[in-house]
């Protein structure tokens, strides 16, 4: 009994190990799989209107994507070309009204009583010493931001490659699996596909409502810069729950500068257009796909945000998206479901 014993519990400690090092290194490799991640929802983006080019007009892959990405590249560059200008000097403005606002907000709180705290630090901003340490800052982002440029030029990349041959790619996944799980495979990365494709562009059309109706609403009430607010709240609605309230900083903070009232208009047209997106809009356009709980997706937010800053919160909902669904058909379905039924099959036994 003891030899049969320490023979089980060789293979399980060796599989524990195995488990512990491949978490070791993915941990390790964990900015690699971040890029490799955000390629793959790139090219599952790309993927949705290349397949609808070859079911309707019958195109080869390698000719599908090449349009896909001169459409894109067009869209692009007219829309640049058109809003560009104005989005420039609307950002420039902005970093002009920034000093304006702040001392705006330390007029305001020298008038509210027990914000006297807080006018102190809005006042500690403007001092020599505090801004001594920016040149230092600044060279730490610009340092950043190549290192962002740079991820951002291999996801691009890694996505035109997995996306002008997915099959390769998809049989590698497989073959890499157990010969009685590979049938099983295929249909879970099917699946996952499909929920990611259908969350990208309901969450793409959703990001275009919004950015359109802001920009109306700010327009129609004269805020300033409303389409560089407006594009700010279509971008941050990738970013639910922080995102929504967060955009909403932007647009009421300028109307501040003009008057209280027309900040409070702003905020109450945000509210509207907030908890219409988030109520009617985003559930009309995602009834078929993965539907996640706004507790679900803040924790995932404030956890890869933890883990891996700004990319992980604007990839933390392609990885739940994803999660869910391996979840819903591996742990639901195929170890609780069945655990179920083995329980219930044990008690009927001795009654029989």
């Amino acid at each position: 009994m003891r030899a049969s014993s320490s023979a089980i519990s060789w293979p399980a400690l060796l599989g524990s190990l195995a488990l512990l090092l491949l978490a070791v290194l993915a941990w390790e490799l964990r900015w690699v799989l971040l890029v490799l991640f955000g390629a793959v929802v790139l090219a599952v983006a790309l993927d949705v209107p290349v397949q609808l080019l070859r079911q309707r007009l019958g195109l080869q892959r390698p000719l599908a994507l090449a349009l896909v990405v001169l459409a894109f590249g067009g869209l692009a560059t007219v829309l640049g070309y058109l809003l560009l200008p104005e989005l420039v000097q609307q950002a420039q403005t902005l970093t002009q009204l920034v000093p304006v606002l702040m001392q705006r907000l330390v007029v305001l709180s020298g008038q509210v009583k027990g914000l006297s705290d807080f006018q102190n630090s809005l006042n500690s901003f403007s001092s020599l010493e505090r801004l001594q340490p920016l040149g230092s800052q600044l060279l730490g982002l610009a340092g950043g931001a190549a290192n962002t440029s740079i991820q951002v030029l291999l996801m691009a990349l890694l996505a035109l490659l997995l996306c002008l041959d997915p099959n390769s790619h998809t049989r590698l996944l497989i073959a890499a699996t157990p010969r009685f799980y590979r049938q099983h495979s295929r249909r879970l990365l099917a699946e996952c596909r499909e929920a990611l494709g259908g969350w990208l562009a309901g969450m793409t059309l959703s990001s275009l409502i919004v950015f359109l109706l802001t920009w109306a609403g700010l327009a129609w009430l004269k805020v300033p810069l409303a389409l560089l607010s407006g594009l700010i709240c279509g971008l941050l609605t990738f970013v639910p729950t922080i995102g929504p309230t967060v955009a909403t900083l932007v647009p009421a903070a300028v109307a501040l500068l003009i008057s209280p009232l027309l900040s409070l208009q702003v905020i109450i047209l945000r509210l509207f257009l907030q908890n219409a997106e988030a109520f009617l809009l985003t559930p009309l356009l995602l009834k078929r796909t993965v539907n996640l709980l706004p507790t679900v997706a803040l924790m995932a937010q404030l956890s890869l945000g933890a883990l891996m800053g700004l990319p992980g919160v604007l990839l933390a909902l392609p990885f739940v998206v994803v999660l869910q669904v391996l979840l819903e058909e591996i742990f639901v379905k195929e170890i609780m479901d069945r655990w179920t039924l083995r329980a219930s099959i044990d008690q009927r036994r001795p009654r029989e």
